[in-house]
C-alpha cells in the first residue's frame, strides 16, 4: 500500500520528511572508517584526568616511537605483537587504544589478561572504565547497566564483549573463545592457570577458530633466562627505537652502556645525595659526545635485526625509557645511583626504567667495595712488586692500557690504567704508548723497573695495522693477541703463530691464542681474596693513576653464567647489567697474560733489588792512536 501523504511531494520535502520522520525510527549503522590504530587514536581517543599527567587529546606525535607498534594492530599480515618496554613509555596506552579500537572498528570478543585479578580489577576501575566515559565513540557503544552486561570485569558492546581476567584464573581463560587477547605484564603471570597448565597457552588455543585474531603481549623484562616477554622478542622481528648519531649519520639504540656522565655525592643524615653533571650519549660507530638535547631532536626509526618475521605475522619491540619524552636523563641516571648499592632496588631500575633484563652478580664485590678498598702507595712502585707488564685494549678511536706489577705467588699490583686518545692506524698514537712502556717506573729507593712484557688486542676493525705495529716492537716484548672464548680454551696456546702482515710474506708479526674465559675466571677468583699476600690484588688509592669508579665498573662488566642450550649445557662470561664498558676487565686479563708468557725469574730480579750491585765509575775509551802516544810519555802504559 502506497501512503499517499508522500506521493506527491517533490524530492526535497520527502527527503525532509524521511529524516524528520523516518529515519529517526531505524535501527541504523554506520559503516566504521578505515582507520589505521594510530590514526583512530588521535581522532578519538581523549585521555583521562585520573590516568594521565596530559590530559585531553590523544597525539601520536608526543610519542612517535608508539606509531608504528600500534599500527601493527591494524596491519593484516600480523598476528602476534610482542613489545618490551621500561615504564613511563605509554606501553599501557597502546593496549587501551587497541581495545577502543576494536569497540568502535572491528568489534569482536576481547580478552585482556592481568597477573591476577587484583589487578586486572584495579585496571579497569581506574583505565578502562574513564576511558569509555571520556571518549563519546564508546560511550556510546558500551551498555552501562550491569543487567545489559557492563560490570567491573565485562564490558558489552554491539558485536562483542570485552572480559578482563588475571593469569591465575583457569576457568576463565579456558572456557571463553576470543578473537582479540591482549596480555599485559607477561613476566609477571602465574607459572600455571590453577591445574590447567601455562596461561599464554590456554589464551592461544581460545583463538583457533579466528582466521583474523590478533595477539598482543606486553611487558617490562625482568630476570634473564626466565623472561617470556624476551624470549617473545626473539621470535618476532626484534625490532629496537634508535635514534641517528648526528656526528656519523648511525642509527643506535641509545641504551644505558652508551651513557657518559659525571657525579658527586654528599652524605646528609647517613645517606648519600646525588648530584649528576655532564651527560652524553657516546655514538659507538664514532665516538662522538651528544647531548640529551641534541639527541632528542634527531630522526628516529625502528630498526629489526630479524625483518624475516614480519612475514611469518610476528613483530617485536624492545623500548627504554631513554626515549620516553616524560623522563629526563638525568633522573633515570639518579635512580641507578641511589640504587646501585642494594641489589633488589638496582633490579627495579634495570627492568623499570632501563629496560633490560637483570643478572644477579652473585658474591663478587661492588664497585664501592673496591674502591673502599684501595691503598696508599708509598712510591709509583710498592714494596712487593717484582716485575711489571702491560695490557693494551685496541678501541677504534683510541687505545686503553693497564700496567700491572706482579710478585711472589701470583700477587699483584695496579700501578696505573689510561687512556691514548686516537685511531690505532696512527703513528703519534703508538708514540704515546711507547711512553708508557719505555719508561722507568721506580720505588721508594729511587730503584726501577721496566716493562718486561706487552700484550696487545689485534681484534677489531685494525688487525694489520696492530700487527705492523708489533713486529716494529718485537725487540722489546710487544706482541700481537687474540681472544678465544670457551670453557674447553687454555689461558695460554703454547707457541705463537706467525702472521704475515697485509699479504707481505716478508713482514710477519708474532700473535699468542688466549683463553680469555680462563683468565677472567682467575682475576675474578682472585679479587675475592680479602687479605694481602698470595693472589691478592692491589690497587692505588689514586684517581690520577686511573683506578677510580669507572675502572671498577668495567673491572667487574662480566659474570659467569650457565647457558642452557639443546646440546648441552655451557658456563660463558656474560656481561652484567649496568656496567658501561669490560675494558679494563681485558687490559687486565691481557696483562696477566703477558706475564705467564714472560715468565720472569723473581727469585733472580728479588735478589737483584735486595742487594743491589755498586755503582763502577766507567773509565774513558782511549784509542789505541792515543794510548801509542801516551805509552811514549807515561810508564803507566
Amino acid at each position: 500500500m502506497i501512503n499517499n501523504d508522500f506521493v506527491e511531494l517533490s524530492p526535497e520535502e520527502l527527503k525532509l520528511k524521511f529524516d524528520k520522520i523516518i529515519k529517526p525510527s531505524l535501527t541504523y549503522f554506520e559503516p566504521p572508517e578505515k582507520l589505521t590504530l594510530s590514526e583512530w587514536a588521535d581522532k578519538k581517543r581523549i585521555l583521562s584526568p585520573e590516568s594521565s599527567a596530559e590530559p585531553g587529546k590523544w597525539r601520536t606525535s608526543r610519542t612517535p616511537y608508539l606509531k608504528r607498534i600500534m599500527d601493527c594492530w591494524t596491519d593484516p599480515i600480523v598476528r602476534l605483537i610482542t613489545a618490551v618496554a621500561a615504564s613511563q613509555v605509554g606501553k599501557s596506552e597502546v593496549e587501551l587504544n587497541a581495545i577502543g579500537y576494536s569497540i568502535d572498528q572491528a568489534p569482536g570478543s576481547i580478552m585482556y589478561v592481568h597477573p591476577n585479578l587484583k589487578a586486572a580489577q584495579k585496571f579497569s576501575r581506574l583505565r578502562v572504565s574513564p576511558m569509555i566515559r571520556d571518549c563519546k565513540t564508546l560511550r556510546d557503544k558500551v551498555r552501562k547497566t550491569k543487567k545489559s552486561g557492563n560490570t567491573i570485569l565485562q564490558k558489552s558492546f554491539p558485536g562483542g564483549m570485552l572480559t578482563i581476567v588475571g593469569s591465575e584464573s583457569a576457568s576463565d581463560l579456558a572456557s571463553t573463545p576470543a578473537r582479540y587477547v591482549i596480555g599485559d605484564e607477561r613476566d609477571r603471570w602465574a607459572i600455571s592457570a590453577g591445574n590447567e597448565g601455562d596461561p599464554w597457552e590456554l589464551l592461544k588455543a581460545r583463538q583457533i577458530t579466528y582466521f583474523n585474531s590478533k595477539t598482543l603481549e606486553v611487558s617490562t623484562p625482568t630476570v634473564k633466562d626466565a623472561s617470556p616477554i624476551a624470549f617473545g622478542f626473539m621470535q618476532g622481528t626484534q625490532e629496537r627505537w634508535c635514534t641517528q648519531c648526528p656526528h656519523c649519520g648511525e642509527y643506535v639504540n641509545i641504551v644505558w652502556d652508551l651513557i657518559r656522565f659525571n657525579h658527586s655525592f654528599k652524605e646528609i643524615n647517613h645517606k648519600k645525595v646525588y648530584s649528576v653533571t655532564d651527560i652524553h650519549f657516546v655514538c659507538p660507530h664514532c665516538g662522538g659526545m651528544s647531548t640529551e638535547t641534541t639527541m632528542r631532536k634527531q630522526p628516529a626509526k625502528w630498526i629489526a635485526e630479524n625483518p624475516e618475521a614480519y612475514e611469518r605475522g610476528h613483530v617485536s619491540f624492545w623500548l627504554n625509557a631513554f626515549a620516553s619524552p616524560w623522563q629526563k636523563w638525568e633522573v633515570i641516571i639518579l635512580k641507578f645511583l641511589e640504587a646501585k648499592d642494594d641489589p633488589q632496588k638496582l633490579q627495579v631500575v634495570f627492568n623499570t626504567q632501563l629496560g633490560e633484563l637483570w643478572e644477579d652478580r652473585g658474591d663478587l664485590q661492588t664497585e664501592d667495595e673496591m674502591l673502599s678498598r684501595r691503598e696508599l702507595y708509598e712510591a709509583e712502585l710498592p714494596e712487593g712488586v717484582l716485575a711489571l707488564t702491560c695490557g693494551v685494549d685496541t678501541q677504534d678511536d683510541r687505545l686503553e692500557y693497564e700496567i700491572v706489577g706482579h710478585g711472589f705467588f701470583n700477587e699483584t699490583w695496579g700501578i696505573r690504567k689510561g687512556f691514548i686518545l686516537g685511531r690505532p692506524d696512527q703513528a703519534e698514537t703508538w708514540r704515546q704508548l711507547d711512553e708508557a712502556i719505555d719508561r722507568t717506573y721506580r720505588f721508594k729507593s729511587g730503584q726501577g723497573l721496566k716493562i718486561g712484557c706487552t700484550f696487545v688486542d689485534s681484534g677489531g676493525h685494525f688487525t694489520q695495522e696492530v700487527y705492523e705495529q708489533c713486529r716494529l716492537r718485537q725487540f722489546k716484548k710487544v706482541f700481537a693477541i687474540k681472544g678465544k672464548g670457551g670453557q674447553d680454551i687454555p689461558y695460554i696456546s703454547q707457541k705463537p703463530t706467525k702472521v704475515v702482515i697485509n699479504g707481505n710474506a716478508n713482514r710477519h708479526a708474532w700473535l699468542y691464542i688466549l683463553g680469555v674465559d680462563a683468565g677472567k675466571t682467575a682475576i675474578m677468583s682472585n679479587l675475592r681474596v680479602e687479605t694481602p699476600g698470595a693472589s691478592y690484588c692491589h690497587f692505588p688509592n689514586d684517581d690520577s693513576k686511573g683506578y677510580d669508579g669507572y675502572f671498577f665498573n668495567g673491572l667487574l662488566s662480566e659474570k659467569l653464567t650457565l647457558n642452557r642450550t639443546k646440546t648441552g649445557n655451557r658456563w660463558v662470561w656474560e656481561k652484567i647489567p649496568g656496567h658501561q664498558r669490560n675494558e679494563p676487565l681485558d687490559c687486565r686479563n691481557y696483562a696477566n697474560a703477558a706475564f705467564r708468557v714472560w715468565n720472569p725469574d723473581l727469585n733472580k730480579i728479588f735478589e737483584k733489588l735486595k742487594n743491589p750491585k755498586p755503582k763502577i765509575a766507567k773509565q774513558p775509551t782511549i784509542s789505541l792512536k792515543k794510548r801509542s802516544r801516551q805509552n811514549l810519555f807515561t810508564s803507566e802504559w
